[in-house]
């Protein structure tokens, strides 16, 4: 596994950010939140205490209880890059985050970026 600098970035730190990110575009804390649930099986107690504890994002994911099967399905670019073709797991697993995350900062439906209606 390459060591890239945000596997050691701290979770709670990006996690700022994409809530405010969210919130910019008019959508929630509790949004991200559930989207965060869904990819990783994390409860909400789970996700504060991950938040809490100053975990890295290598740590974080490799601490989530159950990564969701249905984010094979999620394809688009990630700051120009296709989230499909990332060859690495765990920054697979970030740029999916990520493009959740983009997704509804744009303004679609829950059902549709938590692959529901798929």
């Amino acid at each position: 596994m390459a060591d890239h600098r945000i596997y050691r970035m701290r979770f709670a730190k990006v996690y700022s950010a994409l809530v405010a990110k969210a919130e910019r575009k008019g959508r929630t804390k509790a949004e991200v939140d559930e989207i965060i649930r869904w990819l990783t099986g994390y409860d909400q107690d789970g996700l504060d205490a991950q938040i809490a504890a100053g975990t890295d994002f290598s740590g974080f994911f490799a601490a989530a209880p159950a990564m969701n099967a249905a984010r094979a399905s999620i394809k688009g670019v990630v700051c120009g890059v296709r989230v499909e073709n990332v060859e690495e797991p765990l920054m697979r697993e970030i740029r999916y985050l990520d493009k959740l995350i983009d997704e509804l900062a744009r303004g679609k439906a829950m059902e549709r970026i938590l692959r529901q209606s798929e």
